[in-house]
């Protein structure tokens, strides 16, 4: 099935750069790329021998709120199939991520996924003093500076690129379905950017992904964030099994810079 797990993997993709920020250097950067307001869409497209199908649309909202006597922003990431799909696959998930402004480093995550019949439901607590995340299902432990796939987009869009050279090979920890996954993103260079929704400069980087049921393993996926002090994912191009998927920024409000 090909759009199940695309809000997550897009979620998981454009986070694919935190990597960057689990040295010490970064951990505990702060923020300057993002603000309560801001809201970004993206189109998802599936396309296979020729043809190009918008098959749905995410949406990531911040707010600032407090939790546990906390100043946090709220980050809500909202992905669903087009009601002309829905019959296919019909998808319905939200992605909420309570992120510590004074860390960028998350504090709640929560997942609740509707997927044709399926759902999945889970709320993490994380502890990073005792590196724990208590989550709906147990305890697990966690290292230093571990995001989830929201907190991941908002950190990593404060790091300072400058300071890597194309082809550095730099690891990350992400905590997903209470497990974290180590891996890496291979950092490409700079890149003057055309798609269907505008010309940009970009940042372009390589995730290494993990074999799944729909997204092939290795560096097989290419992401493109925009080289000025937003950091915005604004395109993203992998092959799947069947096929291929691309994901595009086709909307913004309320941009800090």
């Amino acid at each position: 099935m090909y759009f199940k797990f695309i809000f997550l993997y897009a979620s998981l993709l454009f986070s694919t750069f935190i990597s960057i920020a689990q040295s010490s250097h970064f951990c505990g950067i702060k923020n300057q790329s993002t603000q309560s307001g801001e809201e970004l869409t993206y189109k998802v497209y599936y396309t296979l021998a020729g043809a190009y199908i918008g098959a749905g649309e995410a949406v990531f909202s911040n707010k600032l709120e407090t939790l546990q006597n906390k100043p946090v922003w709220h980050v809500t990431g909202a992905g669903k199939t087009y009601k002309s799909y829905d019959w296919f696959y019909k998808v319905r998930d939200v992605y909420e991520s309570y992120i510590d402004t004074s860390t960028m480093l998350p504090k709640k995550f929560v997942r609740d996924v509707h997927e044709a019949n399926n759902r999945i439901y889970n709320s993490v607590l994380f502890q990073h003093e005792q590196k724990n995340a208590v989550s709906t299902n147990g305890v697990f432990k966690i290292p230093d500076c571990v995001q989830d796939v929201l907190s991941a987009i908002y950190y990593a869009r404060n790091i300072d690129f400058n300071l890597y050279k194309p082809g550095d090979k730099i690891p990350l920890s992400l905590f997903l379905d209470d497990a974290v996954y180590p891996t890496y993103i291979r950092y490409l260079g700079k890149e003057k950017l055309t798609t269907k929704y505008g010309t940009y400069n970009t940042i372009k980087f390589r995730p290494n992904l993990l074999e799944g049921t729909l997204f092939k393993g290795g560096e097989k996926m290419e992401v493109w964030v925009t080289d000025d002090k937003n950091h915005l994912p604004v395109f993203i191009i992998t092959p799947i099994l069947v096929g291929s998927i691309k994901v595009y920024l086709i909307g913004s409000k309320n941009l800090r810079n």
